[in-house]
């Protein structure tokens, strides 16, 4: 029966959200440095200023389009709902942030990040650069081109002024006869296309998930 489903599901036209889609690097002493309030920063700061401070460097091709101007703004607002959905920390008001952050003084990127954290009270701040944002092409079972989404998140020690977590997420979604490895995931997301929306979202929940149980661990029972 099993063999049976399997055949059933890799002819439809399903996709996969892949493996090894997440990469991310912390610092040795992350869970040591007490970061319990945090700041997302929003998408004012001028594209000049977001040069790559994360060890994974700026993807080929990175640029943004006109229809993909608004894509930074979307994960900065996925960035901010998905961390103040989970318990154990606190994420400091979006509008605390962008307050703050139309009045930080010229100096280096993470100067700013550092000085913007300060005036929030904040213990770190987490900065993200979306770096390809391509919508799909079609319907949701029947797409021409899927949705392929690259973004970074930084996550910054205000007191230090150094990266303490980086995290890249890079996924061009594939149909499940592409990746039989994702059968297991049919169940949470379904076997539909995704919208580049929809993919941002994973990769968020994903990477943000990761931060929390590496910051927040759950006591032992």
């Amino acid at each position: 029966m099993f063999q049976i489903i399997l055949m059933l599901l890799l002819g439809v036209t399903g996709c996969s959200f892949g493996s090894g889609n997440l990469q991310s690097r912390h610092s040795t002493d992350l869970e040591a440095r007490n970061i319990r309030r945090i700041a997302v920063l929003p998408p004012n700061i001028s594209e000049s200023d977001l040069k790559p401070i994360s060890p994974f460097g700026i993807l080929p091709g990175g640029e943004m389009r006109a229809a993909e101007r608004e894509a930074p703004e979307l994960l900065a607002r996925l960035v901010h709902m998905t961390m103040a959905s989970m318990a154990n920390w606190q994420i400091v008001a979006e509008s605390e942030v962008r307050d703050v952050g139309q009045n930080l003084p010229s100096s280096g990127h993470l100067a700013r990040l550092q000085k913007l954290g300060e005036m929030v009270y904040a213990d770190a701040v987490i900065a993200g650069r979306m770096q390809r944002f391509r919508e799909r092409v079609g319907e949701e079972w029947g797409a021409k081109s899927p949705a392929s989404v690259a973004f970074v998140l930084d996550l910054v020690d205000v007191r230090r002024g150094d990266i303490i977590w980086s995290a890249r997420f890079d996924e061009t979604q594939k149909s499940l006869s592409e990746n039989i490895f994702a059968l297991g995931e049919i169940s949470e997301r379904g076997i539909g296309w995704l919208t580049a929306e929809q993919l941002t979202r994973e990769g968020v929940k994903k990477a943000v998930g990761q931060l929390h149980q590496i910051l927040v661990r759950a006591p032992a029972s």
